[in-house]
């Protein structure tokens, strides 16, 4: 298993170089090349995400992403440390509607995108995990 990772300060500027690795590193895992579109939009979506939950909250730690290459599939998971309500229960400096709608916009966009997503979130930070498919690596004849 290999993993590539990132951690960028907090702010939009980074996203791009976000995408750009991910894409890159989505390639070389044999991610199929019609799908690196996806790839580009939905790990920056995500780290767009990420980067406006810290500057809400003012926390000034890296938004975290994994590239993961494993046996058969490639995974990107992008973290951030923006605390999140749970169910019942208010977190100071949580987003208020208009951004709580945003927030569930942007995961609406990703799950269009990527058909295995994962989400999970509490009060010291979340972690969005996708998933895609990889061909084997083809060898060029000898």
């Amino acid at each position: 298993m290999a993993t590539v990772e990132l951690r960028f300060s907090a702010l939009p500027e980074h996203v791009r170089t976000a995408r750009l690795v991910a894409a890159a590193v989505a390639r070389r895992a044999g991610v199929d090349e019609a799908v690196l579109d996806e790839v580009r939009l939905a790990v920056g979506e995500a780290c767009t995400r990420a980067v406006g939950l810290h500057q809400h909250v003012g926390i000034t730690a890296p938004v975290k992403v994994s590239l993961i290459e494993e046996e058969k599939q490639f995974s990107i998971e992008v973290g951030d440390e923006a605390p999140h309500a749970t169910p019942g229960a208010g977190v100071p400096g949580a987003a208020d509607d208009a951004e709580a709608e945003e927030d569930e916009m942007g995961l609406a966009v990703i799950s269009g995108l990527v058909d295995d997503v994962e989400v999970t979130a509490g009060e010291d930070g979340g972690l969005i995990r996708m998933t895609w498919p990889t061909a084997p690596a083809v060898l060029p004849p000898a």
